[in-house]
């Protein structure tokens, strides 16, 4: 007799800026449900970003709550979550420690795209260490030891009640387990912690004791990390009594060790699929486009590049090296640039609120106006608008928080088309800021990218894919799915209950195919125009600050 499979499914949790998402998936990849419940974030000065991890936590309930309504909580055998890479603070009563000059306990996130640990930073890149090699040579004020510097400086109180600190993906499946271990990828990618193909390292005394945080590595690195799960290894006994409760789940149920959102948005777009595509890893540069945007490539041999994070090894894919190269404001930028101009309310008159909205009025708007000047393609509605988009300093590969943000052609305009060749500008600047990480992994060991994978909600704009398909010269890949980070945390759970024997066995099973944005040859020779532009706006900045240089000291 045939053999009858048993229904199941899996809960993949993404924890995003802006929100937090679930989606109800079976072992093949299909997503059934999804569900989305907004999150808070404080600025409470320029370069501040808090969050909550009780509002973070309510929403995670409201999510699973929505997603599972109609399934018998028996069907559910594992949940995987993946967050931002914001830092967390818990007292010793196990409760939520501020972390934020107010004093508010209920602010106890310092979130990723935080900058107040700028000074930290600079003061840890003035040193030759071990570490920097793993993260292009400097670290990011984003990164959390600058962080953890910054809250032992400024509130002592703080220092001396915390009890734990934790990547966000490590404080859920604490809160959903009770178990205290870290995941690989985050203690990696953000906290210093070294590991390759030979041994794990763990934490660099030496570091810790030169920034000032040995403290930290007091009774083997409990308040930290003491210990270390690969990605998809199962948490403690599963979800705890009160989680389970919370979720509305039964006790026991797989809870996997998680990923930063980019990397789970990872496992999906790097393995993507579509005809006449090469389904190598080593053949892709991986985008998750959403607030920021990271840049991922993977490869069987570690590769150190300036102003590129890595090379992580197992921190995504088992056995495997991690470069992460990234962009600190992207959807961010684009929606700053849209609702700062004087033209926004008006578009808001014609109801149109939501950014997918925004974007196509907007692009709608662009090609009425390349055929009203009768332009080849409506790129060329930005001969004479040009942008340098590090808004929030530059991630990759200049590395240099203190970057800021240019454009040039300004006029007096003030209308919607005035917005519109603007948010074109700035697209095509963001094109051409991912055209030259590109070229920096290729000129430091990676052969050639043959495709672009891209997910995260800006990459559900035409303009934006179609632009860096053109931009780059190479096919963007979308996956069909269009959730593939909250397919990847899924997998995470698939892979913790033995659904799959592995991460790359989930990885074969459970990731779909791709719709292409194949180049255009037609704007080839503007783009290399435009881009020679974008190179030099950078090199000008940097010349004025040298002119203000005794000024800025002042």
């Amino acid at each position: 007799m045939p053999v009858v499979m048993t229904e199941r499914y899996y809960i993949g949790i993404d924890v995003g800026t802006g929100s937090v998402r679930a989606a109800l998936v079976r072992p093949n990849g299909d997503i059934l449900q999804t569900a989305t419940s907004s999150i808070k974030t404080w600025n409470p000065q320029q370069d501040y970003y808090e969050q909550s991890s009780e509002d973070i936590w309510k929403s995670c309930i409201q999510v699973v709550k929505a997603v599972t309504k109609s399934i018998d909580p028996s069907l559910i055998k594992g949940i995987g979550f993946d967050a931002t890479c914001s830092l967390v603070c818990i007292g010793n009563d196990n409760k939520p420690l501020t972390v934020s000059p107010t004093g508010a306990n209920e602010q106890n996130i310092i979130l990723w795209m935080d900058h107040r640990a700028k000074s930290e930073a600079e003061f840890i890149n003035k040193h030759k260490l071990e570490v920097l090699k793993y993260v292009g040579g400097k670290i990011s004020p984003e990164m959390q030891t600058p962080k953890l510097m910054w809250l032992k400086k400024n509130l002592k109180s703080t220092w001396t009640q915390s009890k734990y600190f934790f990547d966000l993906v490590d404080f859920l499946t604490w809160k959903a387990t009770g178990d205290h271990s870290r995941s690989l990828c985050t203690v990696v990618c953000k906290w210093t912690y070294i590991a390759d193909e030979n041994e794990r390292k763990g934490w660099d005394k030496n570091y810790f004791s030169l920034i000032g945080l040995e403290d930290l590595l007091n009774d083997e690195a409990i308040k930290i990390g003491k210990h270390v799960k690969n990605p998809g290894e199962t948490c403690g006994f599963g979800l705890n009594t009160l989680a389970a409760k919370d979720f509305g789940l039964i006790p026991g149920t797989c809870v996997a060790a998680g990923l930063i959102d980019a990397h789970a948005g990872g496992l999906g777009l790097l393995t993507a699929v579509a005809p006449g595509i090469s389904s190598s890893f080593e053949t892709k540069l991986g985008l998750i486009c959403g607030t920021s945007t990271c840049h991922m490539a993977l490869n069987r041999f570690p590769k150190m590049i300036p102003g590129v994070w890595g090379p992580y090894f197992s921190a995504m894919i088992p056995n495997i090296y991690l470069n992460e190269a990234g962009q600190s404001a992207t959807g961010k930028l684009i929606d700053f640039l849209i609702k700062s101009h004087p033209a926004f309310p008006s578009i808001q008159e014609n109801n149109i609120n939501e950014n997918t909205e925004i974007y196509d009025y907007l692009n709608k708007l662009l090609s009425e106006m390349a055929v009203a000047k009768k332009l080849p393609s409506l790129s060329r509605l930005t001969t004479k608008v040009h942008v340098w988009p590090d808004f929030h300093g530059n991630r990759s590969p200049i590395a240099d928080p203190s970057i800021l943000g240019m454009m040039s052609g300004l006029s007096l305009s003030t209308d919607k088309e005035d917005l519109a060749v603007k948010y074109l500008a700035t697209i095509q600047a963001l094109a051409y800021g991912t055209k030259l990480i590109l070229e920096t992994f290729h000129s430091h060991g990676y052969d050639k990218f043959s495709t672009i994978s891209m997910c995260g909600g800006l990459s559900k704009n035409e303009l934006f894919a179609q632009t860096h398909a053109d931009v780059i010269g190479l096919p963007v890949l979308l996956p069909k799915s269009q959730e593939p980070v909250l397919l990847g945390a899924a997998m995470l759970g698939a892979v913790a209950a033995e659904e799959w024997k592995g991460v790359q066995q989930a990885i074969n099973n459970m990731t779909g195919s791709s719709y292409v944005y194949q180049p255009s040859k037609l704007d080839e020779q503007f783009h290399l125009k435009k881009y020679k532009v974008f190179l030099k706006m950078v090199q000008d900045q940097k010349s004025y600050d040298a002119l203000m240089e005794d000024d800025t000291k002042l």
